[in-house]
């Protein structure tokens, strides 16, 4: 089928508890991602724009998109929200790309947001728990790390050392955190430490949950026949597959599988027409830590149970056969809803103009991003080529 769309520019904020508000997060996305273009991306050029937020909070839950307009100078032009939860980012990316395929524009600007900290706890969990089934499993009173409790509950079951793969998981990618300026975290954590961290929904401790982060990133996209009038290194996005599954985890046949992410995987490999044995690196959803054993598994890297031996032998490590998370995931970058898909491919954009620093994954050539919504409802899986 040939190159979808060309990632022409990016730009991304730190991820945290931060001063900052939305408008002032975005700004500073959207402003990174115009300097970051070598040439040629005049706001002007910009036909169409997306904003991927969960509008946290309620801080402007209605007509949100049209605050993108504003701070990217882009008034006038068309805006969109796009709210899938957690996947909310990678969505976004795809109607950005089909904007392009309908061919009028050269150049789409994907925005993704979160401001998530001024809120109280109580009320975080509410807004969290928003994303998940609100009819049976809220009024169950499970919390959303309560579902993903239960997913490695079950999974631990089935597969020994699960949970010293989960603690491996948190460890590694807090290690690739230190290397990250824009990280939440910048604090290695040891496997011990994780597995004698406080429990917030057994087996999950503190150190398996992902952090609640304010930030902002962006991307410009250009069609691929366009590219090289922005850059001589575009990136190139090449497969994007999307899929949803049921909401509650319960109506689910194995609550271990994520099928969304199984179905999207496969449609953005055939797509692309590229096997997993290409892939340099994964960006994948670890918004707990028993998420990425998952992804693993379900993107077809390992089988089930395999992505147990598969991560404690360190092949998931930057040095390993297959690194994962080399920004370090949602679990020590942070996780900003609406700006982690986002993120992800901005990510991918600096690692294959081999730009990201003390993290750069050697030689890297092609990426997986990956991004889920709740507990597996919603997923996109996109695939990407060093232009």
């Amino acid at each position: 089928m040939g190159h979808r769309a060309a990632i022409v520019g990016a730009g991304h904020t730190r991820f945290g508890a931060l001063d900052e508000g939305p408008r002032a997060l975005l700004r500073t996305a959207v402003d990174q991602a115009f300097a970051s273009v070598d040439r040629g991306a005049e706001r002007a050029r910009v036909g169409e724009a997306f904003l991927a937020t969960l509008g946290f909070g309620g801080w402007q839950i209605g007509n949100s998109s049209t605050l993108l307009g504003e701070e990217s100078g882009l008034v006038g032009v068309p805006t969109t929200r796009v709210e899938n939860a957690c996947a909310s980012g990678g969505f976004a990316v795809r109607a950005g790309v089909r904007a392009l395929e309908e061919g009028r524009s050269d150049l789409v600007l994907v925005a993704g947001l979160e401001k998530m900290t001024d809120l109280r706890a109580p009320r975080r969990r509410y807004w969290l728990g928003v994303s998940g089934d609100t009819e049976w499993e809220r009024l169950a009173g499970l919390t959303f790390a309560g579902v993903y409790g239960l997913i490695a509950s079950a999974y631990a079951h089935r597969h020994p050392g699960a949970r010293d793969a989960m603690a491996e998981v948190a460890a590694k990618n807090h290690e690739n955190g230190r290397h990250n300026p824009n990280a939440h975290f910048q604090k290695a954590v040891s496997r011990e430490e994780v597995l004698r961290a406080p429990r917030v929904a057994d087996p999950l401790g503190l150190l398996d949950c992902c952090p609640v982060s304010d930030g902002a990133a962006a991307l410009l996209l250009a069609r691929p026949d366009r590219a090289r009038e922005f850059t001589d290194t575009p990136v190139f996005l090449e497969g994007l597959g999307a899929a949803s599954d049921r909401l509650a985890v319960q109506e689910r046949p194995d609550v271990t599988r994520f099928a969304a992410t199984r179905r999207a995987g496969e449609a953005a490999f055939q797509e692309a027409r590229m096997g997993r044995s290409q892939v340099s690196f994964l960006e994948v959803h670890d918004c707990f830590t028993i998420a990425e054993l998952l992804a693993l598994e379900d993107l077809g890297f390992a089988g089930p149970g395999e992505a147990v031996s598969m991560t404690l032998s360190g092949a998931t490590r930057p040095g390993g056969r297959l690194p994962v998370n080399p920004d370090g995931g949602l679990k020590a970058k942070g996780h900003p809803i609406g700006a982690t898909g986002v993120s992800q491919v901005y990510e991918v954009f600096l690692q294959l103009r081999a730009a990201a620093g003390a993290r750069q994954v050697p030689g890297a050539e092609t990426a997986l991003a990956h991004n889920v919504g709740g507990a597996g409802a919603t997923a996109t899986v996109s695939l990407f080529r060093r232009g």
